[in-house]
C-alpha cells in the first residue's frame, strides 16, 4: 500500500503488524500532519452487526482526551469496505522494546507504570475497559511521555462482546485469570495486566512461566509468583505490595478502582507508605515466619514420605489422557520404504485411538502436516492440544523392521517416559504394534479392558501395499469433490488388488458409492447396491471394525432414511473406536436432523480435537452452527476449512451462512465462483442477475439444473438442491414441487431437510408441513 492515497491519508511506510491489523506511517494531506493508519483486520469487519459494535466503540475512544492515551482522529473505511483508524502518530520506543534492554531503574519503572495508570483512569472512568493492556501497547515517546495505544480491544461497559461466545481477546502472559476462563471482564482485568507488567518491569521476568500458552494459563490460575523483593531485594517493600495486590487472583481482593492503584503508586513515590500497604507488610511478615516454622516441621515428615514412596513405588502414575503420533522418519536409506513407514505411523495411531482409557489420540491427517517440520515438541503439542507426543525412527523396512520409540511427556516440561527399540519379521508388524500399544497403555496407567486385551493379543496380519493404498483413498475422499471421489475409488480396488479381503478397503468402496450417489455422478440403482455390497462384505471379513459399522450408518442415513438403525449403527462404531473422528463428525450431522443440538455440538467438536487440522470437518462444523442459527460462528468456522484446504462443504456452509444474514453480495460471490466452469449456468446466473437481481440469479440456476434432472453428470443436481435454489429465487411452490420430487426419488440428500435453516420460508406451507412428517423429522412452525 505504500505510496497509495486512501481518502486523504497518503500511506508513506508501514510501521507493523499484529493480531488487530496493520498500521502504517501517513500524511494527512488535508491537514498536513503525520498520523498512523491502522487497517482492521477482515475478520472483525465482515458483518454489518460487527462494524457498528466496532464504530461505536472506536467513537468512544477518540472521546479520550489525555496525554497518557494515544489520540484517535477518525475511523472511515475504504471503498473496499476496510476498515481503518486514523491516530497520533508517536516516535519513540515500546514498552516491550525497553524491557528488553534492561536499563529500566525503579523510579523509571515506578514513573512509566504510574504515566500508564493514568491514562487508563481516564478510560476507566468514561467506561471503557482496554482488556490487552501488555508492553507492546505502551508507547514511550523521545521525550518521555507514555502513551496507551490500540484500544480495539476495548468495550464498553456493559456491551457485547465482539467475538462469540467463550472465546477471550488479548495476550495470554497479561491476562487475567478471568479472562482466561472467558468470563465477562471489567477494569480490574486492566489492573491485573499492569500489575504483571510492573512485575516484569522490576523483576526483569514474567510472574507466570510456561513454554506454551496451555502451560502460562495453568501458571496464571493455580499457581503464585515469587515476590518481586525476593528477586531483587532493592526494591523497596511497599512497592512489592502493590504488585501482589494488582496480581490478586480473586477480583473482589484486587484493586478495586484505578484511582486506588494509582494513589498507592503516587504516595509510595513521594515516600509514604499508605496505611493499607502497611499491613499488608505486616501480614506477609507473619507469614514468611509462620512458612519458617512449618518447614522446619515438615522436613522430617516429608523425607520420610519420599523414603516411603521410593519404596511402595517404582515409578510415579503419568497424568496422561492425550497422545499424539508424529511422523516416523524413514532412515533405512529406501525412499520406496516412505510409504510404509507412513503406514506404520497410521498403524500406531489405529492401535491407541481403540484403547478407550486414552481420551483423545490425534488423527493422521493432523499429525501428517508435521512430516517434515523443523518446529519443538512443545510446539507441536501446544498446537494439537496434547499431553503427550510419541515419536520414532525407522532403522529398517525390509524382511525385517526395526524401530526405535519413545513415548514424551510435554506438560509442563519435556520428559522422556519410555523408550525402546522393536525388531520383528515384517510379516508380524502387527504384533509388534500390538506389544507397542500394550506397553504404553501401561506406561501412562490406563487400564485395558478385557476386550482389548483379547484385541491386542490376537493381532491380524496386513499387506503394506494394500494399507497405503487405502490411505491414499482415504485422502482424496476427503475433498468430497467428483474428482476426489474418483481417485478414492482408484486407490481402494488397487487395494483390493493386492489383498480381497482387506475390510478396511471395502468400506472405503461403500463410502466412493454413498458420495458418488449425492454428488448425482451414478444412478441410485447402480450405487446403492454398490454400496450395500461393499459395506456387508466389511462386515463380514471383521464385524469388530469400526469404519464397517461408521460406513453402514451413512448408508442407512442417506441411502435408507432409516434412522433407527442408523443411529445404532453410529453408536456401535463409537463404541468400537471412541477417538474415530469421522464417525462422530457425520453422526453430528445426524442429530442435527432431529434438533438435539447440544449432542451435534459435542460430537462435531470433539471431531475437531481428534483431527484439529481436518478441512472438511470445519466444513461439517459451519453445517451444524448454521442449524443453530449461529450464523457468524458458522462462518468463521467454514473459513478456518477454507484455509487448511478448499472442499465443497465448508465453500457451502459459508454460502449458506451468508443468504441466512442476507448477505448476497457475499453469496453471488462465492457462486459466480462455482459456476464459472459451467457456461450454461454461468449464463442463466449473469443474465438473471442482471435482468432482476439476486432473486432473478436464482431462478436462472435453478431453471437450468431443472432441465437437467434425471441425467448423471458433474453439473447435476437432485431434487433437494433444485428446490433450495428456488426457494432463494422466491418461488416457494416450485421449490416445494421439488421436494416432492425428490422425496419421491430417494434423493440422497433429502435428510438435510431435517436443517431447518435452508427452508425457513416453507415451514407455514402445508405441503412443507407433510414432507416433514413423512421423513420423520421434527417441524418449526
Amino acid at each position: 500500500m505504500i505510496g497509495q492515497t486512501i481518502s486523504h491519508y497518503k500511506i508513506l511506510e508501514k510501521l507493523g503488524e499484529g493480531g488487530m491489523g496493520v498500521v502504517y506511517k501517513a500524511e494527512d494531506t488535508k491537514l498536513k500532519r503525520t498520523v498512523a493508519l491502522k487497517f482492521l483486520p477482515h475478520h472483525l469487519t465482515q458483518d454489518s452487526e460487527a462494524k457498528k459494535r466496532f464504530t461505536k466503540e472506536a467513537q468512544a475512544a477518540s472521546a479520550l482526551q489525555h496525554n497518557n492515551i494515544c489520540t484517535i482522529y477518525e475511523i472511515n473505511e475504504t471503498d473496499e469496505g476496510q476498515l481503518y483508524i486514523s491516530m497520533e502518530h508517536l516516535s519513540g520506543k515500546t514498552l516491550k522494546e525497553k524491557i528488553q534492554e534492561n536499563k529500566l531503574t525503579i523510579e523509571e519503572t515506578a514513573d512509566i507504570i504510574t504515566q500508564a495508570t493514568l491514562g487508563l483512569e481516564k478510560a476507566h472512568k468514561k467506561g471503557i475497559v482496554h482488556r490487552d493492556i501488555k508492553p507492546a501497547n505502551i508507547m514511550v515517546t523521545d521525550d518521555g511521555v507514555v502513551k496507551i495505544v490500540d484500544f480495539g480491544l476495548a468495550k464498553l461497559t456493559g456491551q457485547t462482546k465482539l467475538t462469540k461466545t467463550g472465546s477471550t481477546l488479548g495476550t495470554v502472559a497479561y491476562m487475567s485469570p478471568e479472562q482466561t476462563q472467558g468470563i465477562d471482564v471489567d477494569l480490574r482485568t486492566d489492573i491485573w495486566a499492569l500489575g504483571v507488567i510492573l512485575y516484569e518491569m522490576l523483576a526483569g521476568e514474567h510472574p507466570f512461566k510456561g513454554d506454551y500458552e496451555q502451560a502460562v494459563v495453568y501458571s496464571i490460575l493455580n499457581e503464585e509468583p515469587k515476590q518481586v523483593t525476593d528477586l531483587r531485594p532493592q526494591i523497596p517493600p511497599s512497592l512489592g505490595q502493590v504488585v501482589s495486590k494488582a496480581l490478586e487472583k480473586n477480583p473482589d481482593a484486587r484493586y478495586q478502582q484505578t484511582e486506588a492503584l494509582l494513589d498507592d503508586l503516587k504516595s509510595i513515590s513521594a515516600g509514604i507508605v499508605p496505611d493499607e500497604i502497611k499491613a499488608r507488610l505486616r501480614q506477609a511478615k507473619l507469614k514468611k515466619k509462620k512458612r519458617i516454622l512449618i518447614y522446619v516441621g515438615s522436613v522430617c515428615l516429608i523425607i520420610l514420605l519420599l523414603v516411603l514412596g521410593l519404596t511402595l513405588f517404582t515409578r510415579r502414575a503419568e497424568a496422561i489422557d492425550s497422545i499424539a503420533v508424529l511422523p516416523l522418519q524413514n532412515l533405512t536409506g529406501d525412499i520406496g520404504q516412505e510409504y510404509f513407514v507412513d503406514g506404520m505411523t497410521d498403524e500406531l495411531i489405529g492401535q491407541l485411538t481403540q484403547i478407550r482409557g486414552i481420551k483423545r489420540v490425534i488423527s493422521r491427517t493432523s499429525v501428517m502436516r508435521y512430516k517434515e517440520t523443523e518446529k519443538s515438541l512443545p510446539e507441536i503439542a501446544r498446537e494439537l492440544g496434547v499431553d503427550a507426543v510419541v515419536e520414532g525412527t525407522v532403522y529398517e523396512a525390509g524382511d525385517s523392521v526395526r524401530i526405535r520409540l519413545q513415548l514424551i511427556d510435554v506438560l509442563p516440561e519435556e520428559k522422556n517416559l519410555w523408550g525402546d527399540t522393536y525388531k520383528r519379521d515384517k510379516t508380524d508388524v502387527m504384533v509388534m504394534y500390538s506389544e507397542i500399544t500394550q506397553t504404553m497403555a501401561d506406561i501412562i496407567q490406563v487400564g485395558l479392558t478385557p476386550e482389548e486385551t483379547v484385541r491386542l493379543a490376537s493381532a491380524r496380519r496386513i499387506n503394506p501395499e494394500a494399507y497405503d493404498a487405502y490411505l491414499n483413498g482415504r485422502s482424496s475422499w476427503y475433498s468430497l469433490t467428483p474428482e476426489g471421489l474418483e481417485d478414492a475409488l482408484h486407490h481402494f480396488e488397487s487395494a483390493l488388488q493386492i489383498d480381497p479381503n482387506y475390510a478396511l478397503a471395502h468400506t472405503g468402496i461403500a463410502l466412493v458409492w454413498v458420495g458418488r450417489y449425492q454428488f448425482n455422478l451414478a444412478p441410485r440403482n447402480e450405487a446403492c447396491p454398490q454400496a450395500i455390497t461393499a459395506v456387508e462384505k466389511a462386515l463380514e471379513l471383521d464385524s469388530t471394525l469400526a469404519e464397517a459399522h461408521y460406513a453402514l450408518a451413512i448408508i442407512r442415513t442417506w441411502l435408507e432414511w432409516d434412522w433407527e438403525n442408523a443411529e445404532r449403527a453410529f453408536r456401535k462404531a463409537i463404541e468400537l473406536n471412541p477417538n474415530f473422528p469421522d464417525v462422530r463428525a457425520y453422526y453430528s450431522h445426524f442429530l442435527s436432523y432431529f434438533r438435539r443440538d447440544e449432542e451435534a455440538l459435542l460430537n462435531i467438536e470433539r471431531a475437531i480435537e481428534l483431527d484439529p487440522f481436518n478441512a472438511l470437518f470445519y466444513g461439517l462444523y459451519g453445517v451444524v452452527l448454521n442449524y443453530q442459527r449461529r450464523h457468524d460462528d458458522a462462518i468463521a468456522a467454514a473459513n478456518t476449512g477454507l484455509a487448511l484446504k478448499h472442499t465443497s462443504v465448508a465453500r457451502g456452509a459459508l454460502q449458506d451462512a451468508y443468504i441466512a444474514k442476507g448477505m448476497h453480495e457475499e453469496q453471488l460471490a462465492i457462486q459466480r465462483a462455482r459456476i464459472g466452469l459451467d457456461p450454461e449456468r454461468a449464463a442463466a446466473f449473469d443474465r438473471g442477475l442482471e435482468e432482476s437481481g439476486y432473486e432473478g440469479a436464482q431462478r436462472g440456476v435453478a431453471d437450468v439444473l431443472a432441465s437437467r434432472y434425471g441425467k448423471t453428470g458433474r453439473w447435476v443436481y437432485g431434487g433437494e438442491g433444485i428446490a433450495r435454489r428456488y426457494v432463494d429465487a422466491g418461488d416457494y411452490e416450485k421449490a416445494l414441487d421439488w421436494l416432492e420430487t425428490a422425496y419421491e426419488d430417494r434423493d440422497p440428500n433429502l435428510p438435510y431437510l431435517g436443517g431447518p435453516i435452508y427452508w425457513d420460508a416453507l415451514h407455514t406451507y402445508p405441503r412443507y408441513q407433510d414432507i416433514m412428517r413423512r421423513m420423520g423429522f421434527p417441524n418449526e412452525e
